[in-house]
């Protein structure tokens, strides 16, 4: 993972992807289905953190609904855009290999595409973090991703320059991942692109702390 590289490349599409996708979860039956499964299933009072969050719509998402949500993103940008657009809701800017978070701060964490930016080798520390940062035995995760062994390259997004690598994941390795990392596998899917999505098979895996 080039840091520096995905966290500009963030940076600079930030105030054009709030105002694509500010409001994508209206048009994602199945996303916004396993968010309210998620909160359903978080302990009363548990902060929720929204890791990879952008422009905080999702987080914001998770507070309309009742949860004392966390967004969490590398991008500066990002989180200021987050911040400007939701004051509502709490947003800190930092690495999922280092999460700017207590241990077991977190009833319940969702990262919806945001593991997608690292590195092969870097995903047990991701997934070690999150596991530190959910309450002992009740924390509960939903991941998301891209399925496939391909990784994507952009360097033009909606007409800005940009150095980013999207890698697509097998559901198989990340549910071993996960599991390795000390948390349960307790469901897992995957759908096909709505109409309005780029055409990429999706991922989900929603998994407990033990």
């Amino acid at each position: 993972m080039n840091d520096e590289a995905t966290r500009r490349s963030y940076d600079t599409v930030a105030e054009e992807y709030a105002a694509r996708l500010h409001d994508e979860l209206a048009a994602k039956p199945l996303d916004r289905a396993l968010l309210a499964t998620l909160l359903e299933q978080t302990a009363a009072g548990a902060a929720v953190a929204d890791l990879g969050c952008g422009p905080g719509h999702v987080a914001a998402w998770l507070a309309e609904h009742g949860a004392k949500a966390v967004g969490i993103d590398l991008s500066a940008g990002m989180v200021a855009v987050a911040g400007a657009r939701y004051p509502q809701v709490e947003f800190r800017q930092g690495d999922l290999r280092g999460l700017p978070a207590a241990d077991g701060e977190f009833g319940a964490v969702v990262a919806l595409y945001s593991i997608i930016h690292l590195a092969s080798e870097d995903l047990p520390r991701a997934l070690a973090e999150i596991r530190r940062v959910l309450r002992p035995s009740s924390g509960l995760l939903l991941l998301s991703f891209h399925v496939g062994d391909e990784i994507r390259h952009l360097d033009e997004w909606w007409g800005h320059e940009v150095d980013v690598d999207f890698h697509f994941l097998d559901p198989d390795r990340i549910t071993s991942l996960v599991e390795a990392a000390g948390l349960t596998v307790e469901a897992r899917l995957e759908r096909a692109p709505y109409p309005h999505e780029a055409e990429t098979r999706r991922a989900y895996l929603f998994a407990r702390r033990l």
